[in-house]
């Protein structure tokens, strides 16, 4: 489907890799823009927050926590452009302890990871991320 000479899922695309690049370069604020106001956040193994300032406060917690980069990055977005779904390696640190993790003792770890996205008016409306948790564990412990 094409909208303004721009396909649906081009623009998909854009918005998950532009979400990924503000989380590279720890753009919280671009990252937060990118958001709808109710936004669906659903953490790996964990609970399921709602709202901007839920999704600021996990950004918080993850600056404090860890120091991390993505590394090839792959998106793909249906043809409508409503939903889309990233893949890629996880290149991290962990700096400081987080509850119910192991303690941080400046680990680096390296991991698969991805995310489903649902999208809605040129903004980020769900965000659900997975990796191996255990594999994690078995790296930091």
């Amino acid at each position: 489907m094409k909208i303004d000479g721009t396909r649906s899922n081009d623009r998909a695309i854009e918005l998950v890799l532009a979400y990924y690049s503000a989380f590279n370069h720890r753009d919280w604020d671009g990252m937060l823009a990118l958001l709808g106001d109710d936004v669906v956040h659903d953490l790996n193994q964990g609970a399921r927050e709602t709202g901007k300032p839920a999704f600021a406060a996990f950004l918080e917690r993850m600056n404090a926590c860890y120091r991390e980069q993505l590394h090839d990055v792959v998106v793909m977005a249906t043809v409508d452009g409503d939903r889309a779904a990233a893949e890629y390696m996880v290149h991290g640190q962990y700096l400081a302890n987080d509850s119910g993790m192991p303690e941080a003792r400046g680990q680096k770890y390296v991991l698969a990871g991805g995310a489903f996205f649902e999208l809605r008016s040129g903004r980020i409306r769900r965000v659900s991320n997975h990796y191996n948790l255990e594999g994690w564990l078995a790296q930091v412990r």
